[in-house]
């Protein structure tokens, strides 16, 4: 079965048709640069140009926000602009594409991506999905039921939100080198870990392709760390997931 997935994030909006039999894009993604000012028409701009870019119409689409959303609304815009607060995402949308639209947030959308196909997939107990990117992201799952918007990410740490100091944007913003950067995730994660306890922490996001990178200089989590398997299309292949899921609900 294919369905279609897009991805919102803070720095580029992606998507493409998702075959869920196999857990993977169907085709090359698309992507466009998340516009600034990052306002709503803006963006649903971007995500009706990805979405045209493979002639797709008429069937369900799944999209992901970066912030919470309940009921299609999008409730919180920390890397985003302000004015997506409030927002009905779902209903703007499904009128522009004229089909069914289900919107959730990206590292949840990510998280279901890795406990289904990827990295947590079977693992009894808690896992957390981080997605580092613009900011943090997270999905919590305790033997494989997801809490959902838990945005962890705005965790205090030394005084600041977490994806203050250890998102990658942040490293690429300050130039931090490998073990610097690797230092800030390492502490987050043992104040994770002070909290959740979990058996399992997945890091998702584009930085999950060079985990080789830092992963080896993380010392003293107790829980396992691995890098996503899906990497930074997890977030594509949830979107799409979820819209199979809420097309199924309907029928």
């Amino acid at each position: 079965m294919k369905v279609f997935g897009i991805d919102i994030g803070g720095s580029g909006i992606k998507g493409a048709p998702v075959d869920l039999d196999r857990g993977e894009l169907a085709e090359e993604r698309h992507k466009v640069l998340t516009p600034h000012p990052s306002t709503p028409e803006a963006v649903l701009d971007g995500v009706v140009e990805v979405v045209r870019h493979f002639d797709w119409s008429g069937r369900p689409v799944g999209v992901t926000f970066p912030g919470v959303v309940k009921d299609g609304v999008t409730l919180t815009a920390a890397n985003v602009d302000k004015s997506w607060i409030g927002t009905d995402l779902a209903s703007r949308l499904a009128e522009r594409l004229d089909c069914p639209v289900t919107v959730l947030n990206d590292a949840d959308a990510a998280g279901v991506a890795e406990a289904t196909f990827g990295a947590a997939r079977g693992v009894k107990g808690t896992v957390i999905v981080l997605t580092l990117g613009t900011g943090i992201g997270s999905a919590v799952f305790t033997d494989g039921h997801l809490l959902t918007n838990t945005e962890l990410g705005h965790l205090e740490l030394d005084g600041h939100e977490a994806e203050k100091r250890a998102s990658t944007k942040v490293k690429d913003d300050h130039d931090l080198s490998w073990s610097h950067w690797a230092r800030r995730v390492q502490k987050y994660l043992h104040h994770l870990e002070m909290l959740f306890s979990p058996e399992l922490f997945v890091l998702g996001g584009g930085v999950s392709r060079k985990a080789d990178k830092f992963l080896p200089l993380i010392e003293g989590v107790r829980a396992e760390i691995v890098p996503a398997q899906l990497q930074n299309n997890a977030g594509i292949v949830g979107a799409g997931m979820a819209a199979a899921a809420a097309a199924g609900a309907a029928g």
